[in-house]
């Protein structure tokens, strides 16, 4: 399977659409604000899920796809979901052990639907399964030794590289971009498809401060330095990942009221919630135009209830 065999089959919509919104927390202070639709670019592989996969899933060139997730990770939904399309064995190895023995829940359903290998591994296995050894022994538990492995949430150099056009379908289209943030993959790809004059803007949802650090290691894998200018506004996480507490649930039904747009809580709300914070502090000039990146579409309920998504 090359690259441009996964174009063709996948059919991705690219450039993804570029929409005005207007809306007053932005317009009283002077910014204009443009949401970048990658929310519709494939309705199985929605918004950086293909910009990180397809490239992986080019490179995997028809070897069976092994790739790690939480309970609920869209990432592994994407990955089963490209597998079906492509007609590419996955295995998803999943983390929590004491899953193994229950009902699966939708997303776990989904891609067992799609045909993905589920692997039940306890959660200290699951932090060590970027040691050599480990995962030498997941990939002949799963009889999968020849494998192409997707890291967690599918950040790599290929995936970096990938989002670098994500950057360079906004050159000249927006002074700032904007976008919510899990391992900084998207970021760092983001960042080095701008212009020079524009910079990207990262709203973690997660706490730690772990991603500044996490971004440039991506960068320097996949381009062997820096490239762009980016920075990181950590305030937004609303507690960690998958919170959503009853605030950002409220701000996000009156952006979906507003707008018409379905507001994926544990990515794009936060992000969202953020821009308006920072527009009301002052944080972007009068005359900027500013474009924030709709990375997802909304997770089933049950999903954002029980905080295991990984992406």
């Amino acid at each position: 399977m090359t690259g441009p065999d996964v174009v063709a089959v996948l059919r991705p919509r690219l450039p993804s659409p570029l929409v005005e919104v207007a809306d007053g927390r932005f317009a009283r202070h002077g910014v204009r604000l443009l949401l970048k639709r990658d929310d519709l670019i494939h309705p199985d592989l929605v918004g950086n899920k293909w910009r990180k996969l397809a490239p992986n899933l080019a490179a995997a060139a028809g070897r069976t796809v092994l790739t790690f997730g939480g309970a609920y990770s869209n990432h592994l939904r994407a990955t089963a979901a490209a597998g079906r399309l492509l007609g590419l064995s996955t295995v998803g190895v999943v983390r929590g052990q004491e899953l193994a023995g229950g009902p699966p829940n939708a997303s776990l359903a989904r891609c067992a639907a799609d045909g993905m290998r589920l692997h039940f591994v306890d959660r200290s296995t699951y932090r060590r399964k970027h040691e050599p050894e480990t995962l030498a022994a997941l990939l002949a538990e799963t009889d999968a030794r020849d494998a192409y492995v997707v890291p967690e949430g599918g950040s790599n150099a290929r995936a970096v590289g990938g989002c670098r056009a994500l950057g360079e379908e906004l050159r000249g289209r927006a002074d700032v971009v904007a976008l919510a943030c899990g391992t900084g993959g998207t970021l760092a790809g983001l960042a080095a498809g701008l212009g020079p004059e524009q910079r990207a803007l990262g709203v973690p949802v997660l706490r730690g401060g772990f991603l500044t650090a996490a971004t440039a290691a991506l960068q320097q894998e996949a381009f062997g330095g820096p490239r762009g200018s980016w920075s990181l506004d950590e305030r937004f996480h609303f507690g960690g990942y998958a919170r959503v507490p009853a605030e950002l649930d409220a701000f996000a039904d009156d952006f979906e009221q507003r707008h018409g747009l379905s507001v994926e809580r544990l990515y794009v709300a936060k992000l969202l919630y953020g821009l308006v914070t920072l527009a009301g502090e002052g944080a972007f000039p009068r005359g900027t135009t500013l474009a924030a990146v709709v990375t997802g579409a909304p997770f089933p309920p049950e999903s954002a209830s029980q905080g295991e998504v990984s992406r």
